[in-house]
């Protein structure tokens, strides 16, 4: 197996966020510049770069399958989607958004971004996705598919490493798990994390600052919504992230635990430490993992799953197990994963994915029914 540099430290943020991630960027100049990673270059990841790629496909059999290759109808006019005999598919709503496809994937699969400012949130950032070739087969064109939302960690504002960094396997291991039953093809959406390099936004409305909150817990789900397949039930949704953007997604997860299921934390803070929270407490409360699952554990629910991974070089296991003592009770079902040899970065998260944690999310979340 074709081995990639590691990502070297940034200036810490705090101790247990002392490894974060270079620009992918300066990841692809690494990639670039040894030996072996050129050989990897080699692929067809640029074909077709740029290209307009929409996902809200007309039905099969419309105007004989004929379409613009944007989703359209020889016309030009949207098509609608076949009917579901599940009440939970929810079609896409539009409207739609032309991504543009970013990289090629071995597999023909691709990823693509598109701008989008939320309409709930006033906040302009990119969007990547990526569909596994199941979303595309007729036995499964009147299916949902679930989705995960992947964030990255370190400032995360450039860009999301999840799609611009292919490389890290994410796309392959669901595929991967998909063909070998061992996990649902989630549709991956990788939202940027924060609006600038200066601070870590907590993935919150903090005061006087870019709803982050809003951007990544409503209006990126809404823009799901709009281009692709979905559930209309929490069954078909979930987060997932590394170290910054796992505390978003747990966080996330326990504030909303009516419009999502579970969270595959790696390597992940607990609490919220943005400085921009000082002189607003009972907001940076109202964001604090701590303070918002024992209001859930009194609600008596709705039960949601905890997925934390750690890798034995990073260590962490204490802040993880104390969660779990504290508040893995009632509703909140908190399990932890160590990766043996593992370190803080994506690589391992995914190789950690791939030893089960995949596996594990998908038999809390509603997969797609083939006709």
């Amino acid at each position: 197996m074709h081995e990639y540099p590691q990502p070297q430290p940034q200036q810490p943020r705090r101790r247990s966020r002392k490894k974060v991630w270079i620009g992918s960027a300066v990841a692809v100049a690494l990639l670039a510049g040894a030996g072996a990673g050129l050989v990897y270059w080699t692929t067809d990841w640029f074909d077709g770069n740029g290209e307009a790629v929409s996902y809200a496909k007309p039905s099969a059999g419309a105007d004989e399958g004929q379409t613009d290759g944007k989703g359209t109808g020889a016309g030009g006019v949207q098509q609608p989607a076949a009917p579901s005999t599940d009440p939970d598919v929810s079609l896409p709503t539009g409207p739609v958004t032309e991504f543009k496809q970013t990289v090629k994937l071995e597999d023909g699969t691709r990823i693509s971004k598109a701008k989008v400012k939320g309409a709930k949130s006033g906040f302009e950032g990119s969007v990547w996705v990526w569909t596994p070739k199941e979303y595309d087969r007729p036995e499964y064109a009147k299916s949902a598919f679930p989705v995960m939302i992947a964030l990255p960690g370190g400032n995360g504002n450039a860009d999301n490493y999840w799609a611009t960094m292919p490389q890290l396997g994410l796309q392959k291991a669901v595929a991967e798990g998909a063909a070998a039953g061992k996990s649902l093809p989630f549709i991956l959406v990788m939202p940027i994390l924060n609006p600038d390099a200066r601070y870590y936004y907590d993935g919150s409305d903090i005061p006087g600052q870019a709803k982050m909150g809003t951007w990544i817990g409503e209006d990126v789900p809404d823009l799901a919504r709009a281009n692709f397949r979905t559930y209309k039930s929490r069954d078909g949704w979930a987060f997932m992230g590394n170290s910054s953007g796992a505390f978003v997604g747990l966080k996330q997860l326990l504030q909303k635990p009516d419009r999502f299921r579970a969270v595959m934390a790696n390597g992940g803070e607990i609490v919220p430490d943005s400085p921009l929270w000082k002189g607003h407490q009972a907001e940076m409360d109202a964001n604090n993992p701590e303070k918002i699952a024992p209001k859930l554990i009194g609600d008596k629910g709705p039960e949601v799953n905890v997925f934390f991974q750690y890798g034995t070089k990073e260590g962490g296991r204490d802040r993880m197990e104390k969660f779990q003592q504290q508040f893995g009770q009632g509703p909140i079902k908190v399990t932890i994963h160590e990766i043996q040899g593992g370190d803080h970065n994506g690589w391992d998260y995914v190789r950690g994915m791939k030893d089960g944690q995949l596996e594990e999310l998908s038999k809390v979340m509603k997969g797609p029914k083939p006709q």
